[in-house]
């Protein structure tokens, strides 16, 4: 018995299914996250969409939160067109099936985020659709952001104020178009900008003072506080910020260098981890 206990000590020792650490890559822990997060205006919660570690650790993340202050959600993963179908869902107005035939949702909704849309829902949270209708951003991609001019009054409405301010030497954006190679375009960064700038227009509509606001996006729109963070400090000075990525390494052991400075937490996952598509 105690050779088997010995065992499986050895092996959850060696066996981790997550790290957190500081930006810097000093060693943290789940509660030093919790208590940073609790202290701070906006969360940004930057995922890697497939790893099932990030969305169980925003769900719990929200969980420690809710049970703290008043919690606001917002998500990428919806548009604001979506924003109805998602309020009457969130009201009991819809049920499951009635969602997934009003609005289109991500292919990994039932597996990555409907466990938190149900907690919002269970708990009474507001779930904010932050992100610009696809359709629009791709329009950007083929036209410049000129190509929004001509969208009628209603559509502009779940938009960023036009014209949007940007920046094409913030250095994610240029690293974008170096990791693009020859398949990247300035528009194909303005696409992203525009997607920054929306989600970040929306999350300083529906800020409210003495709350927390936890929003989830891809990592790549708040890794380095660039992107979304970079718009929200233009269209809400002044809100403290706490970041966090979700990375994957061959061993969690130590960050490796390539990942530190990316967030001010990171989540460091085994890259054999199994991925929900």
């Amino acid at each position: 018995i105690l050779f088997l206990f010995m065992s499986v000590v050895s092996f959850s020792q060696h066996k981790k299914a997550y790290a957190v650490y500081t930006g810097t890559g000093k060693k943290s822990n789940f509660n030093k996250l919790v208590k940073k997060t609790l202290a701070n205006d906006v969360v940004f919660f930057g995922e890697l969409h497939n790893n099932p570690i990030g969305h169980w650790l925003q769900l719990e993340l929200a969980s420690e939160l809710q049970k703290k202050s008043d919690l606001v959600l917002g998500a990428e993963m919806f548009e604001r067109h979506q924003q109805k179908g998602l309020k009457d869902y969130l009201a009991g107005k819809l049920n499951h099936k009635e969602l997934t035939q009003k609005i289109k949702l991500w292919s990994n909704y039932e597996t990555d985020y409907k466990p938190i849309v149900d907690f919002a829902k269970e708990n009474k949270i507001p779930f904010i659709a932050t992100n610009i209708t696809r359709k629009y951003a791709s329009m950007v991609h083929k036209g410049d952001f000129k190509a929004l001019d001509s969208l009628p009054s209603y559509i502009k409405k779940g938009i960023a104020p036009l014209p949007i301010p940007f920046d094409a030497e913030l250095p994610q954006y240029k690293n974008m178009l170096t990791m693009m190679g020859e398949h990247g375009s300035l528009n194909l960064v303005k696409a992203q900008a525009i997607k920054d700038a929306t989600m970040a227009y929306f999350i300083a509509e529906n800020y409210k003072e003495n709350t927390v606001f936890l929003h989830l996006n891809g990592s790549y729109h708040s890794d380095y506080k660039e992107g979304i963070i970079w718009y929200l400090n233009q269209y809400k000075k002044g809100l403290s910020i706490v970041t966090i990525s979700v990375v994957e390494q061959d061993d969690v052991d130590a960050l490796d260098t390539e990942n530190k400075n990316k967030a001010d937490f990171i989540i460091c996952v085994p890259s054999t981890m199994t991925k929900t598509y």
